[in-house]
């Protein structure tokens, strides 16, 4: 029973980090339609950025801790921002341009951080609270489990909030439908849209931060081993569905660690096959549009 409960404490922590990438793919796909390959360079940065900060202030201090989620969050917004700005907005509807500036800056983003960081992993301290376990159920599960589950239940439901009760929410989802007749009534979507970026690039740089601590390394590949999974997540849950994206976040993580334990480390093949599963059932996944 231990161990039941250890896995789907587990399971659910990594969901919750698939869930605070995959949720920026999935927002910037549903609104805007562009596949943003370069996502996990945002999550990088977020992480190493917003350690540094924390050793600044003391890495295992609550305040250091706070600092750090505050800059990678930050750090995510800014760079997404600027990648909207500069590659994405000149690219709008062009598909293959957008694939082949962002696969470029992700690639070329990992080199400049090897550079800058070094190819070995900066393993990491944090608050002595998150290292330490909470005994459920006779498992012992790592405090970090429950502060990063919270933390995307949170962004969930911020983001929810933002597009349904505010008027720029409201603006983005009229401009996704209509924006020509958005931009005839005086309304700047462009501004919109960058805005749209820059929160799913804040939302990358917090999983970084938190994904720093769930694995206890920061590296420049930390992001992109979190983005192949956020795609499935994403393709799973159905392109452009924020509901899909937390759902198929935690089956997929779920699904992992079960099969990682019970059937001999096969857990990334078998997600592998749930993914093919799932397109030949239902292309547009779990809830998405069908074309």
């Amino acid at each position: 029973m231990s161990t039941f409960v250890l896995l789907l404490a587990t399971g659910l922590g990594l969901g919750a980090l698939y869930f605070l990438v995959a949720s920026g793919l999935s927002l910037i796909y549903g609104l805007m339609h562009v596949l943003n390959f370069a996502h996990g360079s945002f999550l990088t940065l977020g992480a190493f950025l917003g350690y540094a900060a924390a050793q600044r202030l003391d890495a295992t201090s609550w305040f250091g801790f706070l600092a750090s989620i505050v800059v990678g969050a930050g750090v995510g917004a800014v760079v997404a921002t600027l990648t909207e700005l500069l590659l994405i907005r000149p690219l709008y509807e062009r598909h293959i341009e957008q694939v082949l500036v962002t696969v470029g800056l992700s690639l070329a983003s990992v080199a400049l951080f090897e550079g800058i960081w070094g190819t070995d992993p900066d393993f990491i301290r944090g608050p002595a609270w998150l290292e330490q376990t909470t005994t459920l159920a006779g498992a012992r599960i790592p405090n970090d489990r429950f502060l990063i589950i919270g933390l995307a239940a949170l962004v969930l439901l911020a983001i929810v909030v933002f597009l349904r009760r505010t008027r720029y929410g409201m603006v983005i989802r009229a401009g996704v439908e209509n924006r020509a007749m958005v931009t005839a009534l005086g309304i700047d979507v462009r501004t919109a849209f960058t805005l749209v970026f820059a929160i799913g690039g804040a939302a990358a740089g917090l999983g970084g931060v938190l994904a720093a601590h769930y694995f206890g390394y920061v590296s420049p590949s930390l992001g992109g081993g979190l983005l192949i999974f956020a795609f499935i997540v994403t393709v799973i849950g159905g392109l452009g569905s924020l509901t899909g994206a937390a759902i198929a976040s935690v089956g997929v993580a779920l699904l992992q660690q079960f099969a990682n334990y019970y059937a001999g480390g096969t857990g990334d093949f078998v997600i592998v096959l749930a993914l093919a599963a799932v397109l030949l059932v239902r292309p547009s996944g779990l809830m998405g549009k069908a074309a």
